[in-house]
């Protein structure tokens, strides 16, 4: 349970933002006078559907805010935020509902609401001129937050590893993974998801390849992270990750763009994402790391975090 704020009972509305007044200090002391779409208390912030979405708020300077992948948590960016934040930057990263210390709501757990909840806290927060950073299905979240709020409070965006613009097959999509591949994550979450999370770390993070360097303690990690997120969210996530079109998300990007994806992605393979959101964004600027798995942001830290900085910098 999220301690930062008093436990709130969802019931799961998927439309738009209400709307609360409130004068609040965030977690890292920051008057916060204008809270537009939602209630705002240390560390969280509550959404129209009475959804608690926590977060974290480190540093000062130009607002840099993280989407985190399934089934983590907005701890997954800890390499890049620590680096961030001692570089002059302002770093924000949530917990997507059902995950981490968020609300674990049986309903709205849809890209839509996901990319609303993103909306909420950069309002709440009162970011502008922010770069929105994405990995996997939290990328999913950025191109659809853009897609349905705009990029008024966004300067730059960044795609790692993400799903967008559509991982499964379909005719208009016949690059992309069978129906099957994700039928048998829903099959293993629901089986034993304990144990499905112990196995996923080994291609999430290239842990199944020769010569892999990637410690137990990583593995680990992901298995931990993956057991706080709620089953019911973990389950309906699948569906937003794998199904959803972003391709006209994609079309209304009108911010620089960095693409950053893995050769080696076992999970999100390149070429029906990193290379064909490429194709669509345009201007976007595609960084191809050669064998890099899925978890990159943790196997080749050092890289992104000089890739991010170099991109975001002035």
């Amino acid at each position: 349970m999220n301690q930062d704020s008093a436990p709130a009972r969802s019931n799961g509305s998927n439309g738009s933002n209400g709307s609360t007044s409130a004068t609040v200090t965030s977690g890292n002391g920051r008057a916060a006078p204008r809270v537009g779409a939602s209630a705002l208390t240390i560390n969280s912030v509550t959404v129209a559907d009475g959804t608690v979405i926590h977060f974290k708020d480190w540093g000062s300077g130009a607002p840099v805010v993280f989407s985190h992948g399934w089934p983590l948590q907005g701890d997954a960016w800890e390499d890049q935020m620590l680096f961030l934040a001692s570089h002059g930057y302002r770093v924000i990263a949530h917990d997507r509902r059902g995950h981490g210390l968020s609300s674990q709501p049986w309903d709205g757990n849809d890209m839509d609401t996901y990319a609303d909840d993103l909306a909420s806290l950069i309002d709440a927060l009162d970011l502008h001129e922010a770069t929105l950073v994405g990995h996997s299905t939290g990328g999913g979240e950025v191109a659809r937050y853009i897609g349905r709020h705009g990029s008024g409070r966004v300067d730059r965006a960044v795609l790692v590893g993400a799903v967008p613009p559509q991982m499964v097959q379909s005719p208009a999509n016949p690059g992309g993974l069978p129906l099957a591949v994700f039928d048998a994550i829903r099959a293993g979450v629901l089986a034993d998801r304990s144990q499905y999370f112990k196995d996923l770390s080994a291609p999430f993070y290239g842990a199944n390849r020769a010569g892999s360097k990637v410690s137990q303690g990583v593995r680990d990690t992901f298995w931990a992270q993956g057991m706080q997120c709620g089953i019911k969210n973990a389950y309906d996530c699948i569906r937003q990750f794998s199904e959803v079109d972003f391709t006209e998300d994609l079309k209304k990007f009108d911010v620089p763009t960095l693409i950053v994806h893995g050769s080696d992605d076992q999970i999100v393979p390149i070429d029906c994402a990193g290379k064909a959101a490429a194709a669509i964004i345009k201007d976007a600027t595609l960084l191809i790391y050669e064998g890099a798995p899925h978890g990159l942001p943790t196997t080749h830290k050092d890289r992104l975090n000089g890739d991010l900085l170099a991109f975001i910098g002035p």
